[in-house]
């Protein structure tokens, strides 16, 4: 019976999952496998590269760097989040990903991204990270309206949340029968539609797909919450979650207010260090039997 974790995206509100992603790995907790979506992507991928506090650390050194991201980036390049940089200077030269590590680690490590030609959901296995490697892990973090498609094989792609936010039922099918999963809203959070179908309208008219799914996004969203209560109930999953709503934007970038998420995610994984600890050895013992 495979382990796996499944992490939801949220821009900065990722920095509460890689606070309790620190303290697992910490504890040395292990799991078959693990897919992230967006930010659960792009902070998520040092969990199979072993590195404790990357994500906080690179966050605060460049919040206030042009090159890293901003408004500026995104009239000069069509990214809010800087393309070269963020995802190619930074892991490479600035704050080092390690990526012998990341090859050589056994755990599965699955990207959602989503196809802008026909508004769903593309799944990728990146067992090996390289420069085709950290454009996945870039084209899974690409919110639209804000960042340019990323071409990867001929597939132009956004942000994985447009179509799957919360992958559970894709990592299940995968063979993860138990799974402990991060989300960056807290319980009985209830997505409403999106305010800024205008503006899809408007940037978004070559992809009409992409429309289409921004429409639907918070049904599918509530679905999915709908999914999750059901598999926690059936003692299937552990949700791991915030207690109110993260005081922080998407793409903010104040310290304070990133250290705080990200202390809380620590805060919620020391909390629940004993249920997390069970539920991980319950599902590998079952494993061995």
């Amino acid at each position: 019976m495979k382990t796996g974790l499944v992490l939801e995206g949220g821009g900065m509100r990722g920095l509460f999952t890689a606070g309790v992603m620190d303290v697992m790995m910490e504890k040395g907790i292990r799991f078959d496998g693990i897919v992230g979506v967006s930010a659960g992507a792009s902070f998520g991928c040092n969990y199979k590269s072993h590195q404790i506090g990357r994500v906080l650390r690179y966050n605060v050194r460049f919040k206030d760097d042009p090159r890293y991201m901003g408004l500026r980036s995104l009239l000069r390049t069509g990214n809010l989040v800087a393309a070269e940089f963020s995802y190619h200077t930074l892991p490479k030269e600035l704050d080092v990903f390690d990526f012998e590590t990341y090859n050589s680690d056994p755990t599965e490590f699955h990207v959602v991204c989503t196809d802008v030609l026909t508004g769903k959901p593309v799944y990728h296995r990146l067992d090996f990270m390289d420069d085709k490697g950290l454009e996945w892990i870039r084209a899974s973090a690409s919110m639209p309206l804000v960042s340019k498609p990323v071409d990867i094989d001929g597939k132009l792609l956004l942000d994985g949340g447009i179509s799957d936010s919360i992958p559970l039922r894709y990592f299940q099918e995968q063979g993860f029968e138990r799974n402990l999963v991060i989300l960056t809203q807290p319980k009985g959070f209830y997505k409403k539609k999106t305010k800024l179908m205008p503006l899809f309208h408007l940037f978004s008219s070559r992809y009409p797909a992409i429309i289409q799914a921004m429409s639907r996004r918070h049904l599918m969203y509530n679905e999915e919450l709908a999914y999750l209560e059901e598999q926690e109930s059936l003692g299937k999953i552990l949700l791991v979650y915030p207690q109110d709503a993260l005081p922080i934007g998407r793409t903010e970038q104040n310290e304070e207010k990133m250290r705080r998420i990200y202390a809380m995610g620590r805060a919620k994984a020391e909390e629940m260090l004993q249920e997390i600890q069970s539920f991980v050895e319950r599902s590998q013992l079952s494993s061995q039997t």
